[in-house]
């Protein structure tokens, strides 16, 4: 498939904007072909007129119709074979067997998502039936269900180019709600963006969606971005990446005259809490598995588990010479930009700055370029305590242990956290009876708690929640990874007194499409 470097406005390819820009490999420094065109706000325009003109012939597809579409994306995408691999390398320096896997993980959400809309329960229908004889005075018949909210802006995250991407979870959910989506690409792959883009207007193409289902735009700016959100006929918005890119969405968003949701994923330290039988029982694995963990893709996930928190004793000296001893080894290797390494050189120097924290462990290899090692720091409860800049992220390999006196230290470090996505408890059974406070005090402070296991790894199914309270998400009664995430991109509609005639499908007392539903109290396909 041939890359032209243009914006994808439903089936038309556009290039006005006079200011270009190209992908750059992050192994090379190089430029890589060809030049991008930075969307013009007339172009977003266009884009979002489109989704708006399709929207009302796309949530009128039928469910087997909108589970077509999602299959053929799938299929799609697969048929790109090694040309979206090979470019998405380039892109990014990431390794062919990450990408492969990263591909699968896009191909089968979307499949999931799929099996989601064929089957139907998810619009939650709910019916109360008339009592028209109920005293003092008459029940209405009342009757609710999701419906799609209208067209919604995605952003592309630049650490998953796929999954997190242009078909990852975000549009994905989206349109299998209903939606019409227009993606604005991470500008450090567009080339990735652009094969998957096509590969999605070839599968809305094939199967008869409405043009302007989806569009996709290029941009470098931040102008680009801010058009799709302050344009009046976006009603949400998905974004995965930083804390400031983040917010000043949510910002721009809640600024409008009609405000709208965004659903903004924007990282998260992951704190693993190792309670005393397991530092004692499992000390050397333990220290493995977690600077394993921390360096798994250069410590380039929002799962990367930034801050370690164990009780002060002989197994914590044993445990911090374990971590030493797995961390040299640790190869060096390329982060996905310059300014990404960058930004981790800056975390890196403020822990080193940092009154009362020591520099643990460096792993090998060397840092040409944009290549990173793998840093280890430790820190005593008092000065974690000082300092709030220590419980900031640091994206990238990097993490800090924090030794706690005392049980009450332990628990009152947990109390102190802000919203993370996750939290991991490392204990034994006895463990868990002597420190139960950790859990509930967890449990409002993340969206995942994870126990005798690591954050990094995010697996794809019904049940995930890949969210948590803010600052890790601006909506922290959602996820982004999961099924429940169709949820983000609709809403509940109430119909009363209406004639079987008229209701959805969904609500007819036939229940045409055999889905489950909630029937005066009861849930039941009959």
């Amino acid at each position: 498939m041939e890359l032209t470097g243009k914006n994808l406005i439903g089936n038309t390819e556009s290039g006005k904007g006079e200011k270009l820009f190209e992908a750059k490999n992050p192994a090379t420094q190089k430029e890589i072909n060809p030049a991008y065109s930075n969307a013009t706000e007339a172009e977003v325009g266009e884009a979002v007129f489109a989704a708006k003109k399709a929207f009302q012939g796309y949530k009128s597809k039928t469910k087997d119709e909108r589970a077509t579409f999602l299959d053929a994306i799938a299929e799609n995408i697969l048929e790109l074979g090694d040309q979206l691999i090979q470019r998405c390398m380039e892109e990014t320096a990431l390794p062919e067997a990450r990408l492969q896997g990263e591909r699968g993980r896009t191909v089968n959400q979307l499949k999931m998502f799929a099996s989601v809309v064929r089957e139907g329960s998810w619009v939650d229908a709910r019916i109360d039936t008339a009592i028209p004889d109920r005293q003092p005075i008459p029940k209405s018949d009342i009757r609710q269900m999701q419906i799609p909210l209208g067209p919604v802006g995605i952003f592309g995250a630049s650490n998953f180019p796929l999954a997190f991407s242009v078909a990852g979870g975000d549009t994905a959910s989206a349109l299998a709600a209903g939606c019409p989506v227009v993606v604005k690409a991470h500008p450090l792959h567009p080339g990735t963006s652009e094969l998957v883009g096509k590969a999605i207007l070839k599968a809305a193409n094939e199967t008869g969606m409405p043009n302007g289902v989806f569009s996709l735009v290029q941009g470098i700016s931040n102008d680009v971005g801010m058009a799709i959100v302050n344009h009046p006929e976006i009603k949400a918005i998905g974004f995965t990446g930083s804390f400031k890119g983040g917010k000043a969405l949510f910002d721009a968003a809640n600024q409008r005259e009609t405000p709208i949701p965004v659903f903004a994923e924007m990282g998260s330290v992951n704190p693993v809490f190792i309670l005393p039988g397991a530092l004692k029982e499992k000390n050397d694995q333990i220290a493995k598995g977690l600077v394993g963990s921390v360096a798994l893709g250069l410590g380039q996930f929002c799962t990367n588990p930034g801050l370690v928190i164990t009780p002060d004793s002989d197994d914590s000296d044993k445990f911090l010479q374990n971590l030493k001893v797995h961390n040299a080894d640790m190869p060096s290797g390329t982060m996905l930009s310059e300014q990404i390494k960058i930004n981790y050189s800056k975390g890196i120097q403020n822990l080193n700055k940092s009154e009362g924290v020591t520099q643990l462990s460096t792993s090998s290899g060397d840092e040409a370029g944009n290549k990173v090692k793998t840093q280890i720091f430790s820190a005593k409860y008092e000065a974690f305590e000082k300092n709030n800049s220590l419980s900031e992220e640091v994206f990238g390999p990097s993490t800090l242990n924090v030794s706690t006196g005392s049980k009450n230290e332990m628990l009152q470090l947990a109390e102190n956290l802000y919203g993370h996505l996750t939290a991991t408890i490392q204990g034994t059974k006895e463990d868990l009876n002597e420190y139960s406070e950790l859990v509930a005090i967890l449990e409002q402070k993340v969206g995942r708690l994870i126990f005798n296991g690591f954050p990094t790894g995010v697996e794809v199914c019904h049940s995930m929640v890949h969210g948590g309270p803010f600052p890790a998400t601006t909506a922290p009664q959602s996820t982004s990874v999961g099924t429940a995430a169709i949820k983000r991109f609709s809403r509940p509609v109430c119909y009363q007194d209406f004639p079987q005639s008229v209701l959805p499908d969904s609500l007819k007392d036939s229940n045409p499409l055999s889905i489950w539903r909630m029937v005066n109290g009861e849930i039941r396909k009959k």
